[in-house]
């Protein structure tokens, strides 16, 4: 069984592509990208702010997106195997913390998709909230059930039989999932905007306040959303490309992903802004407004699940369209959940676990670990805080695992006459730029954390939001990573040279 995973390949390009967008189009699109848009905004508009993260989208996330497409396809390995074996073994802890942080993810996440299935039945079922409190009240009663810690258990089992087969049962899903969730944010995009009033929302996000771009919490707010938004650097990418062809293109793989998943989030944010606008401009000024959609609420559910029942409710045909925007939420978190679940499961089998022991392992160890986010808020938003800012480390990793090993080198092995060009400044760019860009991002981080812009208390571990619970964590992880190195690194049989890339591979 194990054999025959590593073997296999996706089937076509188109079901490589929709797979890997089912990676990067996740409730970052549809939940987070908005509230950000909105947050870093200035008086006239979020334009500015969508300039910033389009800069990061060709200075962040394209090359990452490069370099995990042509390291999956030249290691046909899982993450650790891979950078075990090109950037060397004693670097197996390199590639294990990458794979961790996703892994970490994981857990929460599968806790954010019961969330959306949770919030797709009741509107299909029960009738929406009228009123903010009432919307306040149906989020607590659900958080103090045990409804969340059920539907955790739904999407991680469901999440798990996808992959226990393999990449034929990944692309079969993905092949559904993904263009019914593009149909459903398409048709949801045409309905907010000929709303009364959505204009208004619409036009400020698309109008530019040239003044935010002074405030270097706005760049880093691009980059981070850019990282979220894409997967990029996560090891997902690379896992999947694992499993491509070699005459499907990296360079324009890595193209249509990173620029079709921002397509999708400017959709999601075009369809936010406009229903919030169109439903709470007729009764509001437009500064608290964006005083609604920048407030995030507990774990940051503010705007998604308290403020838009509600507004769906006050809406003509909110019902169809509150379904549709919960089911789209629903199958975004599904297909990103399969290729963590996915990632985990080839690291295991990598370790010489077979398949269909591999995977429910990490279902069942995946759900246990993820219960505690699922009954008390504050250990997901700790979780959240924690891995999300992680994943600037693991973007560092995977550039350092190309440049390690020899951009040149490894584009040699694994282009193909049919792709596109790629510009000879991609292996100096994650040589320097990309680890430049960690350093101020994660400088800047902490920087805020010890001036008391997270918690006062930036030194204790117990602060779910201070630099030292991240420091802790992080340092946790990595010493039994360094423990273990060599144990990984003789398991995924990088302690043996790399084999050259065989013609076709």
């Amino acid at each position: 069984m194990a054999t025959r995973s590593a073997d296999a390949r996706f089937s076509s390009r188109w079901t490589l592509l929709l797979s890997v967008l089912g990676i990067a189009v996740g409730t970052g699109n549809i939940w987070r990208f908005p509230r950000i848009a909105a947050k870093t905004g200035g008086e006239e508009g979020a334009g500015a702010f969508l300039v910033a993260w389009l800069v990061f989208l060709v200075a962040w996330s394209l090359p990452l997106i490069v370099a995990e497409y042509a390291l999956g396809q030249r290691g046909r390995k899982g993450v650790v195997g891979t950078v075990a074996a090109l950037a060397g073994p004693r670097l197996a802890w390199m590639g294990a913390f990458v794979a961790f942080v996703a892994a970490a993810i994981m857990c929460y996440y599968s806790v954010v998709a019961g969330w959306c299935l949770y919030y797709t039945g009741g509107a299909l079922v029960s009738g929406l909230p009228l009123t903010l409190d009432g919307a306040q009240a149906s989020w607590d009663a659900f958080q103090a059930s045990g409804l969340p810690v059920a539907l955790h258990a739904v999407m991680m089992g469901t999440a798990a039989v996808v992959c226990l087969r393999g990449v034929s049962s990944i692309e079969r899903v993905n092949r559904v999932l993904v263009p019914t969730l593009l149909a459903i944010v398409v048709v949801a995009v045409v309905r907010a905007v000929t709303l009364p009033g959505a204009g208004a929302g619409v036009a400020y996000l698309f109008t530019p306040d040239w003044s935010v771009l002074a405030s270097p919490a706005v760049w880093l707010e691009a980059l981070t959303q850019n990282a979220w938004d894409t997967g990029a650097g996560w090891g997902l990418i690379l896992t999947y490309a694992a499993y491509m062809r070699r005459e499907d293109g990296i360079v324009r793989n890595a193209v249509l992903t990173g620029v079709g998943n921002n397509l999708v989030s400017l959709l999601a944010a075009t369809m936010v802004f406009g229903i919030v606008f169109a439903v709470l401009g007729a009764q509001r000024a437009p500064a608290e407004v964006l005083d609604v959609m920048r407030t995030s609420g507990p774990a940051g559910t503010g705007i998604t699940f308290i403020w838009m029942p509600q507004l769906f409710a006050a809406m003509p045909l909110g019902k169809p369209l509150a379904v549709a925007f919960f089911l789209a939420l629903t199958f975004a978190a599904l297909s990103s959940l399969i290729s963590m679940v996915e990632l985990t499961s080839r690291v295991v089998v990598d370790f010489g676990v077979a398949r269909r022991r591999a995977v429910p392992a990490v279902g069942v160890a995946a759900f246990a670990v993820g219960v505690p986010s699922a009954v008390w808020g504050g250990v997901f938003a700790n979780q959240d805080f924690v891995w999300g800012v992680a994943l600037v480390i693991s973007g560092a990793f995977v550039a350092f695992a190309v440049t390690r090993y020899g951009a040149g080198r490894l584009m040699s092995e694994v282009s193909t006459p049919s792709d596109w060009p790629l510009p000879r400044v991609w292996g100096a760019w994650l040589k320097w730029a990309i680890p430049v860009q960690a350093a101020v991002l994660l400088g800047w981080w902490l920087w805020q954390a010890t001036t008391a812009d997270f918690t006062a208390r930036w030194w204790d571990p117990t602060e779910p939001f201070s630099a030292a619970t991240c420091l802790l964590q992080w340092g946790l992880a990595l010493a039994v990573f360094l423990t273990f190195n060599r144990w990984m690194a003789r398991r995924t049989g990088a302690l043996e040279p790399p084999r050259p890339a065989p013609p076709g591979a």
